[in-house]
């Protein structure tokens, strides 16, 4: 079977990461994504993070599986040939700031004259309405505001930050389901519609029932490092070697069989042992026990007793531990990509798997500007024609 997106064309004019991250995903099981970057502004993410002989590689990933073009969309020249190529695109992308794209001529009144087939995408900080719509937004201001920061951290601690942009990737996520669903309505009534995704919401959403409890309780939920106020023992723990284990007791029957492991079966006959919010308020003594029993054996010792003991565990692990995990290696989760200029390179797989149409990523991140001419050849521009734009700056 052909690629579940074989045929869809998607124009990404986004940065920084959500927007990128979001094309990438349609681009993984098949559609033509056509990355535009300003000529002389490449997209920030090839400058970010580690370089190898000056190639940035957070770029590698971020770009997998899109073929790469340069427009000045400010020119009139640049935004008459952006709405060319999206007069049979089916997906646009972008994540500039409201008001941006309109003043470019550029905005979705504009562009469903030309093509009223076409989904719009617009990622932004706090969506395309309302007081802060024309802020500058990024991941941490929707990590701060969505409730994640107050929540996440020791109790005597700060507010804490991710170290990677997970408001950024929880939203691409949203957004490429988001497409799909516009992709489907407009295949079913033949119009194509805006999508209004603001950053500081899909994080939200992923933080349980925070706000229902306030609404009812008036609760907040407090900081609690590595515990959760819903069941004990949970929480990390440090063992002989040094090395860490994550032990999670969700279920009622896991943590009586890690209570047992550990050398206190008693505390089963507990009464407040018998729900998970009574074993959270007895989190000292849990851990005091789990955390005895684990600091006394390596890290793989206590794997192997909580796998035999069907007790849910798991290492805590760095890059070179999932590199080696069999786990890993078994579901195909990383992949040694094909790179014209690192040789092969490797990255997460597509992050699902489908039995019939399986996602791929055919090649990683392009350099700047590689497919212009290709593309816009595609378009009906003679050489002469891309040279003299090239010239002038607008390519």
């Amino acid at each position: 079977m052909s690629a579940p997106l074989h045929g869809v064309k998607v124009v990404d004019l986004a940065t920084l990461f959500a927007g990128p991250l979001a094309a990438a995903f349609l681009g993984d099981f098949g559609a033509d994504v056509i990355k535009v970057e300003h000529p002389a502004k490449p997209d920030p993410s090839r400058g970010h993070g580690p370089a190898k002989d000056g190639v940035g590689l957070w770029w590698k990933v971020l770009g997998r599986n899109k073929r790469t073009v340069t427009c000045n969309l400010s020119d009139p020249e640049g935004a008459a040939l952006l709405r060319r190529l999206l007069a049979d695109a089916d997906v646009l992308v972008e994540n500039f700031r409201p008001g941006t794209l309109e003043r470019w001529g550029l905005g979705p009144a504009e562009l469903h004259e030309v093509n009223p087939r076409l989904v719009i995408a617009r990622i932004s900080g706090f969506g395309q309405v309302g007081p802060y719509a024309r802020r500058p937004g990024f991941g941490t201001l929707a990590e701060a505001m969505s409730g994640f920061a107050a929540a996440t951290g020791e109790p005597d601690g700060p507010p804490t930050l991710p170290p990677f942009g997970l408001a950024d990737s929880v939203t691409a996520l949203a957004a490429a389901y988001a497409v799909m669903l516009a992709l489907r309505t407009r295949d079913a009534s033949g119009v194509g519609q805006v999508v209004d995704l603001a950053i500081i919401e899909p994080i939200m959403a992923m933080l349980g029932p925070q706000i229902t409890w306030y609404d009812q309780l008036g609760y907040i939920q407090p900081r609690l490092g590595n515990r959760s106020n819903n069941n004990a023992p949970r929480n990390t723990y440090r063992c002989a070697d040094g090395r860490w284990v994550a032990i999670s007791t969700s279920a009622q029957s896991i943590a009586e069989r890690v209570v047992r492991l550990v050398g206190r079966p008693e505390l089963v006959d507990e009464r407040w042992f018998a729900t998970g919010s009574g074993r959270a308020a007895h989190a000292d003594e849990l851990d005091a026990a789990v955390g005895a029993w684990v600091a006394q054996r390596d890290r793989d010792e206590v794997v192997a007793a909580f796998e035999a003991a069907q007790a849910a565990v798991a290492p805590v692990y760095d890059v070179r531990d999932i590199l080696a995990d069999p786990q890993y290696a078994a579901l195909g989760t990383v992949r040694s990509v094909p790179d014209e200029e690192l040789g092969q390179v490797r990255m997460q797989n597509v992050p699902f798997r489908l039995s019939e149409t399986p996602g791929e990523i055919r090649h990683a991140g392009r350099r700047h500007g590689q497919d212009t001419e290709a593309v816009f050849a595609e378009l009906g521009l003679s050489a002469d024609e891309l040279a003299e734009l090239r010239a002038r700056g607008v390519i």
